[in-house]
Order: C-alpha cells, then structure tokens, then sequence
C-alpha cells in the first residue's frame, strides 16, 4: 500500500518510486504485470497525474518497469542486481540518516530496533 506525505521534503514522485521500487522488491508486482494507470494511481493517491508519470518515468530508467505509449507500465524481469560498483558505505551512512532522522522525529530507539530486527528476519526469509 503507497502512502504519501505531502508534508515531507521528499518530492512526492521519489516517495511514490521509493514505495513502488520496495512493491517490486517485494513481489508485489510480478514480470508482465501492468502497473496501475498512471491517472488511476494518481487519483487513487489524490495527487496530480504528472507526478505519478514522473516516478514512472524514474523506474523505467532504473529498469524495473517498461513504459509503452497508450499501453501503460509494465513490469520487466530482472536478474540479479550487479554489485559492482556497490559502495557498502553508501548503504551504512543512508541507513544512519534514516536512524537519525527517525529519532528526530520522537520514534523510539526499542521501536526502531523491534521494527529493524523483524525487516531483517522477513530478508533473510526472502521477503522484505
């Protein structure tokens, strides 16, 4: 389910392509499956249609969905994600902010543990 803070700094298409990207991750969507319409997801979500083709637009250039005129979104197969350039410390200092920025924001550090620890069970589990 997309939720959108339209409160939050983040730009309302990176909250979307944020959440559609963890749908996808998480098998919500399978390969061949059409996405929502970009005017049914923003009516949906009560945001205006461009926003939605803007985080559409930004999947399809990381690879995760394929977008064909007057045909919708579709959702591509992946293989496995090349690590080649993959910086871990990247993930570590992203990972730091979203503590500190929680934190800040008065979520406790046992509810951010609790909430850590069962992300990190339903990974290994293969889920996310």
């Amino acid at each position: 389910m997309l939720r959108i803070d339209l409160a939050s700094r983040t730009p309302v298409y990176e909250q979307l392509a944020n959440g559609l990207r963890a749908e996808l991750v998480a098998g919500v969507f399978k390969p061949g499956q059409r996405l929502p319409t970009v005017r049914a997801l923003a009516i949906d979500l009560g945001v205006h249609h461009n926003t939605v083709a803007q985080a559409y637009r930004q999947l399809s250039t990381e690879g995760w969905i394929d977008l064909k005129r007057h045909r919708g979104a579709c959702v591509k197969e992946r293989g496995a994600a090349s690590t080649v350039d993959v910086n871990p410390d990247w993930f570590t200092r992203l990972l730091r902010e979203l503590l500190a920025r929680a934190l800040s924001m008065g979520l406790s550090r046992s509810d951010l543990s609790r909430e850590l620890s069962s992300m990190a069970r339903r990974l290994e589990s293969g889920g996310l």
